[in-house]
């Protein structure tokens, strides 16, 4: 496993070295399968297979990606035995022996090249041409100068052969349709990554077409208080050493969003005095000279006022909460109930107006 601090460790070992650094902080683990969302509201609500409900104000979503299956014979029935679908978890396991690779794009070859720094010989299978592979020039030309890399082209793996280990397989040629059988210990399958995420088809979260989750800089989607890291958000570098670094962003990205939104409630909904909810675009010229034109009415006429502005562009979920649908808007709150929403003019007196007809 590639992750600093460690000269040589599995997968497995790591993630339990994970969650005890984990737990020495109190954090707790629940091994439950999550089937629905709702996160629509500022208490996001999260369901499981058992039945179990859970809320938070935030959430990380972390749910990775899964290899795509080929749903051949032998494939998932020899899985751990010899199938396998990542070469930095499982390619010390076949130190030389000879493995089979199904795939040709960037994955498939990296991943095939670095298998051969522990099997003896590594096949290729490839659905193309002779000559012909979806990854990138540099590594082809590295794949087809590299003596343990062996090709059969035109071709697709029909079935893996073996009864409790991989013995080989057998595979079909596209051309002329005949198939053949090809003695091996280990088969990868690199022909694609689908994202856990089908749980949240319907939550209101932004996917890409594949399934991924686009985020800022601050692992943020498209809903607020709603955070993506892994292998499941849209990235370059799928390696858990990135999957931790988006960790860390989106666990501090959280934890000041429930700050404010703690002092959303303290400062804003409980205040003794009347509140000035602005919502502003910092992209709209005309909502920040309003914000101007507001500020200096309230320094100029009142004391029973405090002004709190939100920029829209990432408070969305407090704009629809008060169907605000353009800037600049101003509700006017009392203990946290609305009494008034203003008529946003950029005439002086006019705005004024309506801060005495509140007072009466």
């Amino acid at each position: 496993m590639n992750y600093p601090g460690y000269r040589q460790v599995s997968g497995p070992d790591l993630m339990k070295d994970f969650q005890k650094h984990a737990e020495s902080f109190n954090v707790e683990f629940l091994k439950e399968e999550v089937i629905s969302v709702d996160f629509s509201q500022e208490d996001k609500l999260i369901k499981t297979k058992k039945g179990k409900e859970f809320t938070a104000k935030a959430v990380i979503l972390a749910c990775g990606s899964e290899p795509r299956i080929l749903n051949i014979p032998g494939e998932k029935t020899l899985r751990g035995s010899g199938v396998a679908y990542c070469a930095t978890c499982d390619a010390e396991f076949f130190e030389g022996e000879e493995v089979v690779v199904v795939g040709s794009g960037d994955q498939a070859i990296e991943e095939g090249m670095y298998i051969t720094k522990f099997a003896r010989k590594v096949t290729v299978i490839v659905l193309h041409d002779e000559g012909i592979l979806d990854c990138n020039k540099v590594s082809a030309e590295r794949a087809f100068n590299n003596e343990k890399m062996k090709f059969i082209w035109n071709s697709t793996i029909e079935e893996v052969l073996g009864e409790e280990n991989v013995e080989g397989v057998k595979i079909k040629n596209l051309k002329t349709g005949s198939s053949s059988e090809l003695t091996c210990q280990g088969v990868f399958f690199f022909v694609g990554m689908i994202p856990s995420t089908r749980f949240i088809n319907n939550s209101g979260i932004e996917m890409d077409k594949s399934g991924y989750i686009p985020v800022n800089d601050r692992m943020e989607t498209n809903l607020e208080g709603i955070y993506a890291v892994g292998d499941n958000r849209v990235k370059y570098l799928r390696q858990v050493v990135s999957a931790a670094g988006d960790g860390a962003t989106a666990a501090v990205a959280a934890e000041r969003y429930i700050e404010e939104l703690n002092d959303f409630h303290a400062n804003v909904l409980q205040s003794d005095k009347k509140i000035l909810l602005l919502f502003f675009n910092v992209l709209v010229n005309e909502s920040l000279e309003f914000s101007t034109l507001l500020e200096t009415i309230i320094g100029e006429n009142s004391n029973d006022y405090k002004l709190c502005k939100v920029d829209m562009s990432t408070k969305k979920n407090l704009a629809e909460k008060y169907e605000i649908e353009e800037v600049p808007a101003v509700v006017v709150l009392d203990k946290g109930k609305v009494i008034k929403q203003l008529d946003c003019s950029m005439d002086k007196e006019k705005l004024k107006s309506q801060f005495d007809a509140i007072s009466c």
